[in-house]
């Protein structure tokens, strides 16, 4: 019997006409790998909505492994994120114009929540593969980390084995009319690192313990 992969990518925001994350699911869409059948949603770029939404497809698809995707302009390579933290402090609104600002994500919930993706074997197998990837520490406080800390307070309720958010560079397509230069990555290149993620998180139960944190 086969098991569920739920992948999420967001849509278009910022008054970008791409957003690198909802294109790489689009070529992810039923297709499997090992014992698993992949599933991609988009979620809205909104406060609330995206954890609404995010929440009835985890009912409806009762996933075994979620994977939320988002863009982060300007990084360098993949970088899986640590940890979620309780805070929207955003610096520019929302697709629907709400710019939440010191407000926690969940009232009364935990301060924090750590990813449960095998993150330094992902970074580590990324690296292998030759594809530039870092361990990240924050995921920013707009809506990436506000769809982060939501699942990652779904986990436990609904019976999630492994969940996370990775942050992705921009396509090159998106950085190439810029006056100064921009990291971007080919769509190509993404989508292997999407082998390398998604193999990674099935075969790996116990993260590897190589040092990847930051000195400052």
């Amino acid at each position: 019997m086969s098991k569920t992969i739920l992948i999420t990518a967001f849509e278009k925001f910022g008054g970008d006409p791409i957003n690198a994350s909802e294109e790489i699911i689009r070529h992810l869409e039923q297709k499997q790998i090992q014992a698993y059948d992949i599933q991609t949603r988009i979620l809205p770029c909104v406060f609330d909505k995206s954890i609404q939404a995010l929440e009835a497809h985890i009912q409806t698809l009762k996933p075994e492994i979620v994977i939320c995707l988002g863009q982060a302009a300007g990084r360098v390579g993949i970088t899986p994120e640590m940890v979620a933290i309780n805070i929207n402090d955003a610096r520019i609104p929302d697709n629907e114009g709400v710019q939440a600002i010191g407000t926690p994500v969940i009232p009364n919930a935990p301060n924090a929540y750590f990813s449960r993706l095998p993150v330094r074997s992902i970074v580590q197998a990324l690296r292998q593969a030759n594809i530039p990837a870092s361990l990240s520490y924050t995921a920013g406080t707009f809506v990436c980390n506000h769809i982060f800390y939501g699942l990652m307070n779904m986990v436990d309720r609904y019976q999630i084995q492994k969940a996370g958010f990775i942050h992705i560079p921009c396509l090159h397509e998106q950085v190439s009319h810029q006056a100064q230069p921009v990291s971007s990555l080919s769509l190509a290149t993404l989508l292997d690192a999407m082998n390398v993620i998604l193999h990674t998180t099935i075969t790996v139960d116990q993260d590897t313990l190589g040092a990847m944190g930051s000195s400052h």
